[in-house]
């Protein structure tokens, strides 16, 4: 086993109903890899993304984060494991309405129990990493598209998860504002040694990954490609 793998799946299959949506699906991540699944709509990749975050339990085969079956961790751990050791970024940043950048930053280390000055102190941190300090205090229907993405991803960051599950996390961007906070994102995920799933339809996005999937009918399948 590779020591440094932090989670993998093996041989995993989904249903949803009598379809089978993930076929006997293998993948790994090593600490501050980044994976790039791409596909069609309905492929499966989304569907496989949620399978390794636990929150889609598997009907064959195992996800195991840190050599640990997630099967075998009771819904309380489970859980933890979502709000302690897991990021997550979606398309549309789902920041809460009612809370200021800075509160949203903060809500993962707030949820894990952490004081609330610590945990301001170090969304302000981060927030101020993404270059976005002086939107601290505003509200999310105060920032543009752009600006709301990096929120997300300062708030999937903030408190240095283990893995970080992003589907389609410049989908809702235009080209200039997806570059930046793609770029933002992946740096600083692998300066903390936060491993990436990457979801996306962007082939130009799945070539920042470290290592590339294809999926197509749930199967999924290892991408080669010569470095530039």
């Amino acid at each position: 086993m590779n020591t440094s793998e932090v989670l993998s799946a093996r041989q995993v299959d989904l249903f949803y109903g009598e379809t089978l949506a993930v076929r006997s699906a293998e993948i790994s991540l090593g600490r501050g890899e980044v994976v790039a699944i791409t596909g069609q709509s309905g492929s499966g990749k989304s569907s496989l993304l949620y399978c390794l975050a636990g929150v889609l339990p598997v009907a064959r085969g195992e996800v195991a984060f840190e050599g640990r079956a997630l099967a075998a961790l009771t819904d309380e751990e489970l859980s933890a494991l979502r709000r302690e050791r897991f990021g997550f970024v979606f398309q549309y940043g789902e920041l809460l309405p009612e809370l200021t950048v800075e509160e949203n930053t903060a809500l993962p280390l707030r949820l894990a129990g952490q004081r609330k000055d610590e945990a301001i102190m170090a969304a302000v941190d981060i927030l101020g990493r993404l270059g976005l300090s002086e939107l601290r205090s505003r509200r999310p229907s105060q920032v543009s598209g752009g600006q709301s993405q990096r929120v997300a991803v300062a708030r999937a960051l903030v408190h240095r998860p283990a893995v970080v599950f992003a589907d389609e996390p410049t989908g809702s961007l235009d080209t200039s504002n997806a570059t930046a906070v793609l770029d933002e994102f992946l740096t600083l995920a692998r300066d903390q040694g936060t491993a990436v799933v990457l979801v996306t339809h962007d082939a130009k996005v799945a070539a920042r990954a470290d290592s590339r999937y294809n999926m197509c009918d749930g199967l999924l399948t290892a991408q080669v490609w010569e470095a530039s």
